[in-house]
């Protein structure tokens, strides 16, 4: 059977019991699930759609309750708008009339609060598509991706959830009611339990039809995977939604248990808020698959340009790079993004074009492999899916590691976790004082500050290992890099980390031991003096797996981090 073609097959009379994290018996509400999900609205009524008078203040995780604290610094006028006590962020409204230099005012007086970690506009978010005219004619993305040599194994687990935040999804399309979780989803757009699209609102049927949908059931087209899908409505008819509501359908889908998060949508511009959203859910192991833009320039969209997201690009039929496709160096991997062929509102199909329908692919791919290998961690699977992309000539700006291939990635044992940006390592025998020597010869002062350091109870046997890189510290919200470094001698004693920036930046170093990605506000040490060199010294059992984060609070420039493990 070609894809072409679909079978007249009336299905399999399976029955669709789709995974429920909820823990009430027989009980599928989704109003159980959001009481704990840590999203409160501090202002009953408030518009949905876009918030362009609204100001997102991130918060100190010491702060216990975030809508008081908001409130103690909201100047005369603002008001506390919605809070998510979950990733620690408010937001606060400006009246609309207020003038910019009066804006300017309010930001610079709530970033003077103790307790604000950033605070940044409520920006705009918009649904990734290059519109074009609908047309039915036969699916080209899946054989572009080989999709019918993976079906052989599996064509998508029912324990495999895959999440998209989007417009919301024709539920009971008939392409997409055997696959549409039991939960059916979240609405951030008007604050409800029904995530059900407007006549118009094709973008999130489109993009979640591409990644799932019935195959080899006689209905419509066949989505690249079989997987469980989940409708979290966070963009209104015009394919935009306010930053804010972006971010708590992100943390939504993560704690309702989802495996894949498929992000079609970005804003041009970095923003903690996106950031924080997407790393808390990579924290919990899942995949963030998410759209270029399509601009056609080199410059990638968040959150697609975010580390703890995959970014990708465009292709046409011929696997040449679409037009409309970003590009930039934050690209991960590419897959088909012109006229691809999809579920619309009413039961339709149509061809639609942009790295919103790439992404979608590669959620798809990714639900295929998770359903394959399903003990891949979140940092494997992605890994699998950029070591089994095809080369396609394309320059690595263009296409990240190649197209995804869903028949490499299903039928290839996967070769293990390497980590997420791992520091790169070399061992070191016998003496050590070369070692200390290649510091730069001023690093005593960071030796005194390594309180605790166990370095001379340890043996000879020692690993070091080193990375750099270039941040921009001169916004008030600074920039990050983060690394991952897996143990390496026999018998781990200890390990120091030394941080050199600038010297005339501050930057700081921020460790967890458990292999999660450390921020500012979540790690297990730290080591942030207002200088460019920072130490921490950590006593090591054998079991940690660090998570490294260097973050410039000040100044640019190149920095070095280097890792010495010691083992006993």
């Amino acid at each position: 059977m070609t894809q072409d073609d679909p079978s007249d097959r009336t299905g399999d009379d399976r029955t669709y019991n789709r995974r429920s994290i909820l823990s009430s018996a027989g009980s599928i509400a989704i109003g159980g699930l959001i009481g704990s999900s840590g999203v409160a609205s501090a202002t009953p009524g408030r518009e949905p759609g876009p918030k362009t008078d609204e100001i997102i203040v991130g918060l100190s995780s010491s702060v216990s309750d975030v809508v008081r604290e908001a409130h103690t610094f909201s100047p005369d006028g603002c008001e506390v708008a919605h809070a998510n006590e979950t990733i620690q962020y408010a937001t606060v409204s400006i009246p609309p009339d207020a003038s910019q230099r009066s804006r300017e005012r309010i930001f610079e007086s709530i970033r003077r609060s103790p307790a604000v970690e950033y605070a940044e506009s409520n920006v705009t978010v918009q649904s990734l598509l290059e519109p074009n005219d609908p047309q039915y004619e036969n699916q080209r993305a899946p054989r572009q991706v080989n999709c019918e040599q993976a079906w052989e194994t599996t064509r998508g687990s029912e324990d495999v959830v895959i999440a998209v935040v989007d417009q919301g999804i024709q539920h009971d399309h008939p392409a997409l009611e055997s696959v549409v979780d039991e939960r059916i989803g979240r609405d951030f757009v008007d604050n409800d339990s029904d995530p059900y699209p407007d006549r118009d609102e094709f973008h999130g049927t489109h993009v979640a039809g591409i990644a799932t949908g019935g195959t080899n059931d006689g209905t419509g087209h066949a989505g690249i995977s079989d997987c469980s899908l989940l409708s979290v409505r966070a963009l209104n008819q015009t394919g935009e939604g306010a930053l804010s509501d972006v971010a708590d359908a992100i943390q939504w889908s993560a704690d309702a248990g989802a495996d894949v998060i498929n992000l079609s949508l970005g804003v041009q511009g970095s923003f903690e808020t996106l950031r924080s959203a997407c790393q808390y859910a990579a924290d919990r192991g899942i995949l963030l698959v998410a759209a270029a833009g399509n601009q056609g320039v080199n410059r990638v969209f968040s959150p697609a340009s975010e580390e703890s997201v995959v970014g990708v690009s465009a292709l046409e039929s011929d696997d040449s790079l679409a037009s409309f496709s970003n590009t930039g160096p934050e690209i991960d991997i590419a897959a088909p993004g012109s006229q691809v062929f999809s579920a619309v509102n009413g039961g339709d199909y149509a061809r639609l074009s942009g790295t919103s329908m790439a992404a979608a692919v590669v959620s798809g791919v990714a639900g295929l492999t998770l359903s394959a290998h399903p003990n891949l961690s979140r940092t494997e699977l992605r890994q699998h899916l950029l070591e089994t992309a095809v080369d396609i000539g394309l320059d690595e700006t263009e296409q990240g590691s190649g197209r995804v291939d869903a028949a490499a990635a299903v039928g290839t044992t996967p070769s293990g976790d390497t980590g997420e940006d791992d520091v790169s390592s070399q061992e070191d025998g016998g003496d050590q004082d070369g070692d200390s020597d290649q510091d730069g010869g001023n690093q005593d002062g960071d030796s005194d500050q390594n309180e605790g350091n166990t370095t001379g109870q340890c043996g000879n046997e020692t690993v070091t290992a080193s990375a750099d890189g270039s941040l921009d510290g001169n916004t008030w919200q600074g920039q990050s890099d983060r690394y991952t470094y897996r143990l390496h001698t026999a018998d781990p004693c200890s390990a120091t980390v030394a941080l050199e920036g600038p010297a005339n930046g501050d930057f700081e170093l921020y460790v967890t031991t458990d292999g999660r990605s450390p921020s500012r506000w979540d790690h297990d040490r730290s080591s942030t003096n207002s200088a460019s060199r920072e130490s921490i010294a950590l006593t090591l059992d054998g079991d940690e797996v660090l998570g490294l984060q260097v973050h410039a609070e000040w100044g640019a420039g190149q920095y070095s981090l280097r890792l010495e493990e010691r083992g006993r």
